[in-house]
This record gives C-alpha cells, sequence and structure tokens, in this order.
C-alpha cells in the first residue's frame, strides 16, 4: 500500500454561530489515558514494593552479621584485655622479683650481673608478649571481619 492510495478521515466542525469564530477542531479518537497511566502506575508500585522487600531482606540480613561481628569483636577484646592484664602481673613479678635481688647483692660486680641477665630476660620477654599481642589482635581483626566481608559480598552478588 502506498500513500497515495490511504484513505485519510477527519472530522471537522464547520465554524458555525456557537463556536463564535473559532478554528475549526479535529476529533480525534482518545485514548483511554487514564487506564495507560493506571497500568504504568501500578507496574511501578509492584516494582518499587519489590524493590522494599528486597532491600527490608539485606537490612535484615546486614544488621544479623553486623551484630555477630559485634558480639566476635567484644569477645576477641576482653580476650586482648585479659592477656593484657596477665602480662602485666607477671612482668610485675618479674621487676619484684629483680630488685629482691638486687637487694641481696653484696658487691657491684653482683649488680652489674644481675642486671644484665634481668635486661636480657626482659627483652626476650617483652618481644615474645609483644608478638603474642599482635597475634591475638590480627586473629580479633580477622574473625571480625571475614563474615562482614562475605556476608558483603554474598549481599552484593545478589542484588546485581
Amino acid at each position: 500500500m502506498n500513500d497515495a492510495n490511504m484513505k485519510v478521515e477527519t472530522h471537522v466542525d464547520p465554524v458555525n454561530e456557537n463556536t463564535n469564530g473559532a478554528k475549526p477542531r479535529f476529533d480525534l479518537p482518545l485514548l483511554n489515558f487514564q487506564e495507560l497511566f493506571r497500568g504504568f502506575a501500578e507496574q511501578g508500585a509492584a516494582q518499587a514494593k519489590k524493590n522494599i522487600e528486597n532491600m527490608k531482606a539485606i537490612s535484615e540480613e546486614i544488621s544479623d552479621v553486623l551484630r555477630e561481628a559485634c558480639s566476635m569483636n567484644v569477645k576477641g577484646t576482653v580476650d586482648y584485655g585479659a592477656r593484657a592484664i596477665e602480662i602485666s602481673k607477671d612482668n610485675t613479678s618479674a621487676t619484684l622479683e629483680f630488685l629482691s635481688g638486687l637487694a641481696e647483692t653484696r658487691s657491684l660486680v653482683d649488680i652489674v650481673h644481675l642486671s644484665t641477665a634481668r635486661s636480657r630476660e626482659a627483652f626476650e620477654v617483652a618481644s615474645a608478649q609483644n608478638r603474642e599481642l599482635w597475634e591475638l589482635a590480627q586473629k580479633v581483626a580477622i574473625e571480625t571481619t571475614d563474615p562482614i566481608k562475605t556476608s558483603f559480598n554474598r549481599l552484593l552478588r545478589r542484588t546485581v
């Protein structure tokens, strides 16, 4: 079919006394815009409801993961603090033993030997204690962050 064979009909109201000289009006078939917009609105509302439910579920999962991570962090922090207190007690005992030994010395040579031995021992003990506390801090950090990282990665893959 080509343009020449196509028949176009329009309805023109002639200008009459009732139109007060207004231009003729073309009657076009009216689309039911109200139904069209209602359909769009219903689709949008359904999609929004689905997105809100999805966000709510994800939010609840994130809250659970963060709650678990916080409880793991508290447990690890308590363990770290308890170990730091034990180390402090051990160091205090060792210092008191050194002072007791120092009080029993009779010569300057004994004082130098005792001080040298205590210094070497204190350095080795402090190094081991620092290493132990560092490893404990790393363990707490890993136990706290790994569940968060794993859960967030899983949730991000699920939402994409």
